[in-house]
Parts: structure tokens; sequence; C-alpha cells
């Protein structure tokens, strides 16, 4: 789907920009069961400077590897059947080059913190995150809410998380009535909220509410009503057709153009 709103989410979806953005979400399946990432798009900015705070999303796919091969699209090799790839953007993605599993391809999302036993606290201790696994060696823990869905790597970088200015955020959904309690688990714990709990509209979709926090690091957590969010997240069969005609109207490049003007660096 790729929804259109006139001004700034009030919940800071597109991050802190006022302007006229979209989003487009995309994933190897339905949202019920595979990780879906929420491209958005400002359509007055024309760059980010990233930061060091996303390391990379990680999945299994040798489709996807060739697909990078035939178009020439850069690879590093890491290591066997495991390349490096960029996105517009400079966003990493590891290609784990082997068939597609009969799970969500999407592995791992991997996020930098300055202490790992902090942010690993925060995650099991606060958020309910099962501990998989844990290497101190290399300061990394793998930990996730379910076996089968996609994991959560945290990997401290031994300095400050820099977020640089494309504000980025994960989200989860959960039944709607324990939003309540996660927002009063984090104002008892005297944990960062970033946004209290709030009704979001999406101009022909359902209405969602959404408690949106931030971890020791400053990575936002966004936790969604299940209910409301299933009927928002339904696959629309329609979705690469409405995305070409969104992609084809939009004239802000030429419109910069024709002014002599340079869309803003965020």
């Amino acid at each position: 789907m790729c929804p259109q709103f006139e001004e700034g989410c009030k919940a800071t979806c597109n991050g802190p920009y006022d302007g006229k953005w979209s989003k487009t979400m995309v994933g190897f399946g339905p949202e019920d069961d595979h990780f879906v990432a929420e491209l958005t798009y400002n359509y007055g900015v024309g760059e980010y400077r990233l930061g060091n705070d996303f390391l990379g999303l990680t999945l299994q796919s040798s489709q996807a590897v060739s697909n990078a091969k035939r178009l020439n699209w850069p690879l590093t090799q890491v290591e066997e059947s495991l390349y490096l790839t960029e996105a517009p953007g400079g966003y990493r993605f590891y290609l784990i080059d082997k068939e597609l599993p009969n799970c969500d391809p999407v592995q791992k999302v991997s996020l930098a913190v300055s202490d790992l036993q902090r942010s690993v606290h925060y995650w099991s201790a606060l958020l309910g995150m099962k501990v998989i696994e844990k290497n101190e060696d290399k300061k990394i823990a793998l930990m996730g809410f379910s076996d089968n869905q996609c994991k959560l790597e945290l990997q401290d970088i031994g300095g400050a998380v820099d977020h640089g200015t494309a504000f980025g955020r994960i989200a989860f959904a959960c039944p709607r009535d324990q939003l309540p309690d996660i927002e009063a688990l984090m104002k008892k714990e005297k944990q960062k909220i970033l946004t209290p709990l709030v009704r979001l509209d999406t101009p022909g979709k359902a209405t969602v509410e959404v408690v949106i926090l931030a971890d020791p690091d400053g990575h936002e957590i966004c936790f969604v009503g299940d209910e409301a969010f299933r009927q928002l997240s339904a696959v629309d069969p329609k979705g690469n057709d409405l995305l070409d005609e969104a992609m084809a109207a939009d004239k802000s490049d030429e419109w910069f153009a024709k002014h002599n003007k340079q869309k803003a660096s965020a």
C-alpha cells in the first residue's frame, strides 16, 4: 500500500518533518507472519545523513543474490554464502545465498547499542523478549518474541549511538488492551515514552492506536494495537500498481529542477 499524507504525522511516523509524505510497506508476505519494512518518503527531502544506529538487515534468498549479480548491483562477499550490499541511501543488507526458507526470509535486524547488558535488560526484562543467543566476546545478543519470527540483534559498538536524520523505528503488534499496561510500566520504570497512547488515522484505512517508546540508546519502538492493525496491514492486491502510480505521479524532482532548487538534505 502507498498511503499519502498531506502533513506530518502526530506520532512522527515520518520523522520530524511537517510536509507531505507517503509510506510503503514491503516484505515477503503478510505481516501476520513476516517482517515488513516501512519505506517513508518525505517529498521535500532529497537526502538523509545516516548514523551508526542501523547495522543492517539479513535475509536468506539465493534469488536476491542472483538478481543483484544480474543487475550489476554492488555485492561484497563477507564469507562463504554471505554477501553485503547497500540499498539506495546506504542502508546495509546482508544476503545469505541459500534458497528461500519455508518461513520468513528476513532472518534478523541488527541495531547498535552502547551498553549491551543495559540494552538486553531493557528488551528482555521490560519488553519481554527472549534472549536466544549471546556472545560476550563479540558483544552481540540475538533476541526475539518468538522462535519463528524475525530476530533482533543488538551489537555493542563501544560508543555513542548516532541516529542521523532518518529517524527509523521498529514496530510490534500486540493486543490493544496491552497498550495502556506497556505505557504504565514504562512510567513506573522511569523509561522514555516518546508518544503516549494515541490514535492514528490513515486515509482510507483503519485507525490504529500506538504507544511509542525509546530504549536506552534512543531506538524508537512502536507498539500498535493488533486488532485494527490487522485491518490496516491487509495485503493490497493492487499494491504494486498503486506504488508505480504514486512514483509516476511524483513530480517533485521536476518542480525543484524547474525552479532551479535542490531538495533539502535532512
